[in-house]
């Protein structure tokens, strides 16, 4: 397997908006490869968010539904050097998509090439409607990134379309387009040590929307979901695939951007520490196996 190891960080702590009582993360995978150096999947919040905060990110998310907490220590490069790595060898960024709270640490690491579904990069470049000049923020790339686009097409994986052959990344690493929650709304699939592992960025937010038989938001979650999404019908249908895909394959491990209970689990998994993971006054222990729509797994597979 060319994905040796895969690292979970968190890269934000979202105050204003929880789940079942756990305040919202920015989930980041930081993958080790043998022969593509390192390589994130999304960045979460950077340096510069965390120094100059309002203008970088907006009043409205800083003061107004985010207001995350301003934690320096939170932004992907100095997690990545804390692990023991330069974070140059960051060679390769893999975005789902280009909202601000996903993009804020690319500046961070200035050159690594980074990946997006074409469609993606159109929008944020465009930003044509109100929604887009909110999400998409022009100073998050104003150091002129090495961008490789993608269109979808060929051989699919599991039943969903899929970009493979990203330029110079091993077939391990590959786009699952999930349009909806922006235009160019991509899920990232991983390959490491014959289980796949799926980032799906911003599809859902809350475990029990494709994990539990009957679908279930918390309150601040789905108002946010509403608000923000670009495809409604798309976003539900993916949802619904989404859904579809873990009850026929629950040994793929399906993961939100932004649920603080699937990144614990995920850690209690392959040994790592929490970081920013703070609980609400109302979060209750109980909370956490609920939250995470928690499941008996099988064994993994190599599949597809």
């Amino acid at each position: 397997m060319s994905v040796t190891r895969v690292h979970h960080l968190n890269c934000a702590s979202i105050q204003g908006l929880s789940i079942l009582g756990q305040h919202l993360i920015c989930h980041v995978l930081l993958l080790e490869t043998a022969d593509s150096g390192l390589v994130l999947v999304d960045t979460g919040l950077g340096t510069a968010d965390y120094a100059d905060p309002t203008s970088r990110l907006g009043a409205e998310f800083v003061r107004g539904y985010a207001r995350p907490r301003i934690d320096g220590s939170l932004a992907a490069v100095y997690q990545i050097r804390a692990l023991g790595f330069d974070p140059k060898d960051v060679r390769h960024i893999v975005q789902t998509h280009l909202d601000l709270d996903h993009v804020g640490g690319l500046s961070d690491f200035p050159h690594a090439a980074v990946h997006v579904h074409a469609t993606e990069l159109e929008m944020a470049m465009r930003r044509p409607s109100f929604k887009a000049r909110r999400r998409y923020r022009p100073r998050m790339w104003e150091h002129n990134p090495d961008w490789r686009t993608y269109r979808h097409g060929g051989q699919q994986w599991f039943g969903f379309e899929a970009v493979r052959g990203l330029e110079g990344l091993p077939e391990d690493i590959l786009l699952v387009p999930l349009f909806g929650h922006t235009h160019g709304h991509c899920g990232v699939a991983v390959n490491s040590g014959g289980q796949w592992l799926l980032a799906a960025g911003d599809a859902y937010f809350d475990a029990r929307e494709i994990k539990l038989p009957r679908r279930a938001c918390a309150p601040g979650p789905a108002l946010f979901q509403m608000v923000v999404t670009t495809e409604f019908k798309g976003r539900r249908l993916n949802q619904d695939r989404l859904r579809a895909l873990h009850a026929e394959h629950p040994e793929i491990e399906i993961f939100a951007a932004h649920n603080p209970f699937e990144y614990l689990d995920l850690l209690d998994g392959d040994g790592g520490s929490a970081h920013g993971v703070h609980p609400a006054k109302r979060f209750k222990p109980r909370n956490r196996a609920v939250g995470a729509a928690r499941a008996p797994r099988p064994h993994a597979v190599s599949g597809r």
